[in-house]
This record gives C-alpha cells, structure tokens and sequence, in this order.
C-alpha cells in the first residue's frame, strides 16, 4: 500500500501588498510598497518618521485609496471592498481618540455595536477585553481619568471588540510602563496564536526583536525587501563574547584561526546558529577561559536600522 504523504501548505497571506504607491501633491509618501503578513504571525514594520509605514497602514485600513500596485487584506481589497476589509481589521491608532465622557466598558460596547455586534454581546467582550489588557478596574470610569499609557491599553481593546482576523497597531507601546510593555509583547504573541496576523509599527526596537517573526523595513516610502533581510540575517550571527581575562579569550581565538573582532572587554564572533554558538561557547570554556558574557551582540532589528540610517547619509 502507498501512501500519499501531502506537503504542509503555507500559511496564508492575510494581508499581501504589491507595488503600491501613494502621492500626496508633489511628494511621494509611499512608492512600490511590496510585503506580505501571513496569518498567525506577528511582523513588523520599521522605519525612520515620514518613510511612509503610517501612510501604509492607512491604505491597508481603507481610509486611504493608492495610487498604484495591489492590497489585499483578510482575502479582500480595500478599495472596491471596504466594509469587508473594516469587519476583518482591528485598527490601533497612535493616539486614541476617545469620548472622554463615556466610560471604558460603554466605550468598548458602543464600538462593538458599531461593528453590528449585538449589544449584549458587545458588552461581555469589552468586559473580557478589559481584563485582558489589565484595565477591569476602570470599567465603570470615564476614559479622561486615564493616563496615557491605559488609554493605549483601551485603544488595543477596541481594536480586538469585534474579534478581527487582522491587527494593525500604529506606535502601541507608546506611553506604556516597563510592565505593560512586556504584557503587551505576551499579548501580541498570544494574539498571533490564535491564528491573527499581526502588523506593527513601532520604534521600540529592542522590544520587537522579542516580538515578531518577521520584519518589514521601509526607507523615502519604499520597502527595502531582500536587502533588508540579508542585513537583519547577519546581525543575528554577531555575539559578543567577554572574558575575566581578556588576553587569554584573544589568544585562545587566534591561535585557533577563528575571526574575530576586538572590543574593550573581549571580542564579537560570527557565529551562524544557536547549536554553533552552544559548541563554541563549550569550545572557548574548554580552552581554560572564564566566559563572564555570552550572547547576541544586541538587536537584530536595531544593528539593521542604524546600518540603514548610516547609508541614507
């Protein structure tokens, strides 16, 4: 008997972006933008301000139509099918605007009901959402009694009341305390499991690299493809390495051929891999060297932004 085994399919493109452009009079805020999110993942978009991702991200909402090239979100397109596109999307602004004079748990229900979901039912889901981002104690109190940081925390909520396949989140760390920022990153992850894609633009570098499975780099409106990826895949093989006795961690390296690069306190390695950076880390500790550091060099996605700032100049 044979059997027939069939190869995993990819995951599907929630949301899939071909060569378009967005003009604003003489400027041109996004031109030949290609990238893809699959559903499930959480990718980033990254870029310098006024490089066009929140010109992007708007065409991606449908609250501005492109000039040129291709979008379709959740299977749909923006622009000869918006409403289907605005039920598939939670959208997170910058900045929330709010109706100070309602309460948190009102705020959530009236835009449930905003996106046909029966009242009721919008209720029970603003009191699940509250808990979730850790605002339950505000239900009942006027969104101008919050701070900065909960009204972002709102914002997230109201962009999940009517449980979209997709998530655009604009800046969502902003104004966040150390502790929300890492309930926040738990959350988004939590929110990729259940099967949503995730696109989110964001300046906090560090914390994405925890964050997503991917990401997408823009510079003067265009996305940075191949070239971007090359640049994020060779950061990630850079590890600093630092000895109690620096001399010896150098010799040990040399007089095994191995490249390396000095620094102050020891020296950064290419390392491809964490089972190659396992051995070599067992390889020097063998040498008689005491490894009081080991690890990546530091952000991936940040090394990537800065080389990409340093050839804009």
């Amino acid at each position: 008997m044979t059997t027939t085994i069939e190869a995993e399919a990819p995951p599907y493109a929630a949301i899939a972006v071909q060569g378009v452009a967005r003009s604003f009079g003489d400027v041109r805020a996004v031109d030949n933008a290609t990238l893809t999110v699959p559903a499930g993942s959480v990718t980033a978009l990254i870029g310098p301000n006024g490089c066009g991702k929140t010109t992007l991200m708007l065409m991606l909402a449908g609250l501005l139509r492109p000039d040129e090239g291709t979008i379709s979100v959740a299977g749909h397109d923006p622009r000869t099918d918006a409403a289907a596109v605005r039920a598939a999307i939670g959208w997170m602004p910058d900045q929330l605007g709010s109706w100070d004079n309602l309460t948190c748990l009102q705020t959530l229900t009236l835009m449930g009901q905003a996106y046909r979901v029966n009242k009721a039912d919008a209720r029970a889901r603003g009191e699940h959402l509250l808990g979730r981002v850790h605002l339950e104690e505000f239900a009942h109190r006027p969104a101008r009694v919050l701070s900065r940081g909960q009204k972002q925390r709102l914002s997230l909520a109201r962009a999940l009341v009517h449980d979209p396949q997709v998530l655009l989140l604009d800046e969502p760390a902003n104004g966040l305390d150390p502790r929300s920022r890492i309930e926040l990153r738990d959350l988004v992850r939590e929110l990729a499991g259940e099967g949503r894609a995730v696109l989110i633009s964001s300046h906090v570098l560090a914390e994405l690299d925890e964050m997503v499975d991917g990401a997408v780099f823009m510079s003067k409106g265009r996305t940075m493809g191949d070239e971007a990826a090359a640049m994020v895949a060779e950061a990630r093989t850079k590890y600093r390495v630092d000895a109690l006795d620096r001399d010896a961690l150098i010799a040990a390296l040399r007089s095994s051929s191995v490249p390396l690069e000095e620094t102050d306190t020891g020296v950064i390695l290419r390392i491809d891999g964490d089972d190659n950076a396992a051995d070599a880390l067992a390889w020097i500790v063998g040498k008689g060297v005491r490894v009081h550091r080991f690890g990546p060099v530091g952000s991936a996605l940040e090394q990537t932004y800065m080389a990409m700032n340093e050839e804009r100049r």
